[in-house]
């Protein structure tokens, strides 16, 4: 009780700020643990710190429901699912240890099991939120069917704090799989591997999640990631094949996934930025262009890392928007690599699609932050 009256005291010292700065056109720039900071187009604007915001509200194993406050440590949050056999499933990355639930809603980015579980909007049930005329919001609830109309606390996932500022999230959490094994399959060609996972996606087998990359000195290799019953789980590595590997030698090699940081992303040039490719998982083998390195596959195919120079921007966006995709710019060393690339830039270059929701994004920036104060200039260059 003292934590949530300390968190209402917080939020309308905030709402006056956020209301102050409305009036003065004063930008302000959300910020948890600033783990993601180096995603986006710049970061502009009078710190606005979400920690105080820090807490978990409630939580109830058996309805598989937890609230928390949005400045909560995304660690603490999950070493308290784990005392209870729980977890989030999307497992979102966290670039660091100072990543923040909010942060995470914010993002909107999840890890390796996405592609079979689903994404971070995919468990938000409701939350609570101030908007850019310092009103706090309250959106959904804490069960799946609660909402009448536009599911509003899910169009926040994603948004990178341009729309409000998170102050409370409620989650749909899942029990941690019984069973969980990694299969290693060498001197795997690309071609090979998008086959396979093709195929397998199309079978009742408890995929999880599967990385493909080119190790030196090999065509490439394929670790594919199990999840589920035992007796499922055991079945499946019987009937794939594949190295089976060590779980406890492997869950690291699945966090530096996650974040981002094995090798293959530590290696990059300096003069190269990380590009996230998404498209149809049946896509075939990409012809990069010209100074590209990769694909680092992710997501059964449907995500695609590469590293590459800057001036590779139109080719990766038209090669990708080719088969049907986008690509945008993930992550880069300099404001000069960044400069002139948004997310939404990335998509809306050539396709009426990507055009219509980048309208969309800004009819969404204008009701909720109709004087333009929040993280300016983050995911475009307009607001």
């Amino acid at each position: 009780m003292q934590a949530m009256d300390s968190a209402t005291s917080h939020i309308k010292a905030i709402s006056e700020r956020i209301r102050a700065a409305a009036h003065e056109k004063t930008p302000l720039r959300i910020r948890g643990g600033g783990s993601k900071d180096f995603h986006g187009l710049s970061l502009q604007g009078e710190l606005l710190d979400t920690h105080a915001l820090s807490g978990i509200v409630s939580y109830e194993p058996s309805e598989l429901v937890v609230t928390v406050l949005a400045g909560t440590p995304l660690a603490e949050l999950e070493a308290a699912l784990a005392a209870q056999g729980q977890c989030l499933a999307f497992e979102p990355p966290h670039f660091g240890p100072g990543s923040t639930v909010g942060g995470m809603v914010a993002a909107g980015l999840s890890g390796p099991s996405r592609a079979n579980v689903g994404a971070v909007r995919d468990f938000v049930l409701g939350l609570e939120m101030i908007n850019g005329q310092g009103e706090v919001l309250r959106y959904g609830g804490q069960v799946m069917k609660n909402v009448a109309g536009y599911d509003v606390s899910r169009l926040m996932a994603g948004s990178w704090g341009t729309l409000g500022l998170i102050t409370e999230i409620s989650l749909k959490v899942l029990p941690v799989a019984p069973a969980e094994a990694t299969l290693r399959f060498a001197d795997c060609s690309q071609q090979q591997a998008l086959q396979w996972l093709n195929q397998w996606g199309g079978q009742p087998l408890p995929l999880n999640a599967s990385n493909w990359l080119q190790e030196e000195g090999s065509s490439g290799t394929l670790y594919l990631r199990l999840r589920g019953a035992r007796a499922a789980v055991q079945a499946a590595c019987q009937r794939l094949g594949g190295e089976r590997l060590d779980n406890d030698a492997v869950a690291a090699d699945w966090s530096a996934s996650r974040d981002l940081s094995l090798p293959w992303f530590q290696e990059r040039a300096a003069d190269h930025c990380l590009w996230r490719l998404s498209v149809p998982a049946t896509t075939a083998p990409l012809q990069l262009p010209a100074g590209a390195v990769g694909p680092f596959i992710d997501w059964h195919g449907s995500q695609r890392w590469v590293r590459a120079p800057r001036a590779a921007a139109a080719a990766l966006q038209q090669l990708a928007q080719s088969v049907g995709g986008s690509a945008s710019l993930f992550r880069a060393e300099s404001a000069d690599q960044i400069s002139g690339i948004s997310d939404f830039d990335a998509h809306a270059q050539g396709s009426v699609a990507g055009r219509t929701a980048a309208q969309i994004h800004a009819r969404l920036k204008q009701a909720f932050d109709p004087a333009g104060i929040f993280n300016v200039g983050r995911l475009s260059a307009n607001w």
